[in-house]
């Protein structure tokens, strides 16, 4: 019989929302959250109950607790995850340049259909207030450039559309793009999310309790994260999307990136140096370049909470960077790359382990071989 492997490393940290590790915060909302499979955040979003939009193998899972970078972080594995205000309206502030003083309204185009909101954003374009409305793609059907001869198709996570009064009429304005990085993890969470199912149906009045003195049944089978997949995967869809702020109609592009994906990264793209600045974010540049006014591409990177009281955890955004497509380009593309051919004949690089790989296979070799 096959022994279930068991991974003390990786840990199913945020269920439906809510916090399971290290410390299970609960409440009476998180609870019927989990017993009805409701998502708060895309609740939130609508104003509207949202069960989990997951599969059934990973139904609720919302993050997860790794020490792969050799701290332990929490890893997005759901993009809703990150639909906050922090995110959201931070994106909508930072690429529409809003003054501090605004107060933008931001609402889901699925709510379009609702007459009450359509009231409501008349109202606020009469009042001169900033209305902005998104499209994803399990709320409102993600939105994409169709493909040409000579360019692919690009969907993008969530759309955010800048609504104009024009002659007493609602007109679109500007559109910017919100691109939500999470984290692919190897193998299946299937045997935890089985193992929260049954604790919450055997202990439907302890859970929380029993759940916190019972910690392995959110590791078993959790495999570590898939950095280096993710990062290939991603890559030219950030550089592509990045490029968008060049059309005249586009406020620019918004990557936000959990820190955890932020550091594992880091070595991807050649360990960029961030300069501050005076206004609290950082410009990430290509060497003897000064930072694009207004920038074309921002980088969020973000984090759950996990030291709050409060359930669900806040989004807290550690960092703003400032950025563009040829200041990535020359970090990634030059520098990394630089730094993995000095390390092709250093003591423990590529050379090295060659060696010593023909001298297990072929002893003679031994006695001749040299780096």
């Amino acid at each position: 019989m096959k022994v279930p492997k068991r991974s003390g490393a990786n840990f199913v940290s945020e269920w439906f929302g809510h916090r399971v590790y290290p410390t299970v915060l609960s409440s009476a909302e998180a609870v019927a959250d989990q017993r009805t499979e409701r998502c708060p955040f895309l609740s939130a979003a609508t104003g509207e109950p949202r069960t989990c939009i997951k599969a059934d193998a990973s139904r609720g899972v919302c993050s997860i607790s790794s020490s792969s970078n050799k701290v332990r972080q929490d890893w997005l594995v759901c993009p809703y995850r990150a639909l906050s205000a922090e995110i959201v309206t931070g994106a909508v502030r930072r690429l529409f340049e809003l003054p501090q003083t605004a107060d933008p309204f931001v609402t889901p185009a699925i709510t379009l259909t609702k007459d009450n909101v359509k009231v409501d954003v008349r109202a606020r374009l009469d009042a001169g207030q900033p209305v902005f409305i998104y499209f994803d793609a399990k709320m409102s059907g993600e939105l994409s450039i169709p493909p040409t001869d000579r360019s692919p198709e690009f969907a993008f996570d969530v759309t955010i559309v800048e609504i104009r009064r024009e002659a007493g009429l609602p007109h679109i304005g500007r559109f910017g793009i919100l691109e939500i990085q999470t984290m692919d993890f190897h193998g299946s969470y299937r045997s935890a999310v089985r193992n929260l199912r049954d604790g919450l149906r055997l202990h439907p009045t302890t859970f929380p309790t029993v759940l916190q003195t019972n910690q392995q049944w959110l590791s078993e089978n959790v495999e570590g994260p898939n950095i280096a997949n993710v990062f290939k995967r991603t890559f030219y869809q950030m550089m592509f999307k990045f490029q968008l702020g060049k059309h005249d109609r586009c406020a620019g592009c918004v990557l936000a990136i959990p820190q955890s994906v932020w550091d594992s990264w880091q070595r991807h793209l050649g360990a960029p140096p961030l300069v501050p600045e005076p206004d609290g974010t950082f410009s990430l540049t290509a060497p003897r370049k000064k930072r694009p006014d207004p920038a074309p591409a921002w980088i969020y990177v973000f984090d759950p909470d996990a030291s709050a009281a409060t359930t669900p955890s806040p989004i807290r955004v550690a960092k703003v960077i400032a950025t563009d497509v040829p200041a990535i380009s020359h970090w990634a593309l030059e520098v990394a790359p630089l730094a993995a051919l000095d390390n092709i004949g250093g003591e423990t690089g590529l050379l090295s382990h060659m060696a010593r790989r023909l001298k297990n296979l072929w002893p003679e070799l031994a006695a001749t071989i040299t780096i």
